[in-house]
């Protein structure tokens, strides 16, 4: 198993972007896409960047700000709405947390339902190597709620659609990047077909799997993160979160480095 490397290509993730990202301009766009993705059937958001990125490192360990984002209360909006309509929000929700990602440095990994998986390289070195990236990610899904609240509901109360709330999750760690295959589709140019391979890759690790499990601990419009990235990050963000009183017997990942019981934080509910 190959290990991250320092000469990893540069991203957007490297630096830090809150002060760059305008948020009312998004929210303003939101509401322009949501409105398109409800009238026009419109998606532009695809991983093929994702992979670009992780296909340097297949096989090898590298070291990730993972975001998990879904919505709350998928299987009632699956029996109340008709399946254009449920199709309508789960497509204006993850084309804007897409967005959302792309815009503070990250990438998809891919949509899982009505839930986005997304990832922002942390360059191998010490601390501040991992702080930039790590407070993108953060950031972003801050920017997420806002957009939520502020960019989609309002445009789906105009058409008589359900406000949507979501619960979002954040960590940082390593991870391993594998290829399960290829994926297959014909193209036609100039009248001649061609198959084009895309290679299908994912990732895996711990640290991925604490991120997703975390989203379940998370209240509706929360932010859950992890030990690992709360260290990280300056004190004006840790002071949006609080310890949670978690049972032993509902959590029980162990911490790599303490040895106790993992750590994990929400957002507290007015941030």
């Amino acid at each position: 198993m190959q290990e991250q490397n320092a000469n990893q290509p540069t991203t957007l993730a490297e630096f830090y972007l809150d002060a760059v990202v305008d948020l009312n301009e998004l929210i303003k766009k939101a509401q322009e896409r949501t409105w398109t993705a409800l009238q026009a059937k419109e998606f532009n958001i695809s991983p093929d960047d994702s992979r670009k990125i992780l296909g340097k490192y297949l096989e090898s360990k590298i070291k990730l700000a993972i975001i998990h984002v879904d919505l709350v209360g998928f299987t009632k909006l699956c029996m109340t709405l008709s399946p254009n309509r449920l199709a309508d929000i789960i497509r204006a929700f993850t084309q804007e947390m897409s967005i959302l990602i792309c815009s503070y440095g990250g990438y998809i990994i891919k949509f899982i339902g009505d839930a986005v998986l997304g990832f922002f390289m942390v360059k191998a070195g010490g601390v501040e190597e991992e702080k930039i990236p790590s407070t993108n990610a953060l950031n972003c899904a801050f920017a997420m709620k806002n957009v939520i609240k502020h960019g989609i509901n309002p445009i789906l109360s105009q058409y008589d659609y359900p406000e949507i709330h979501a619960r979002i999750s954040v960590d940082v760690g390593e991870n391993v990047v594998v290829q399960y295959g290829w994926e297959k589709h014909k193209l036609n140019l100039n009248n001649e077909n061609f198959e084009v391979r895309n290679p299908i890759i994912d990732i895996l690790g711990y640290t991925i799997s604490i991120a997703v499990k975390m989203t379940s601990l998370a209240k509706p419009d929360q932010i859950v993160i992890g030990q690992m990235i709360f260290d990280i990050v300056d004190e004006n963000l840790q002071t949006r979160f609080n310890e949670l009183p978690i049972n032993s017997e509902v959590w029980n990942y162990i911490s790599s480095t303490t040895g106790n019981i993992y750590k994990i934080y929400g957002s507290k509910m007015d941030q």
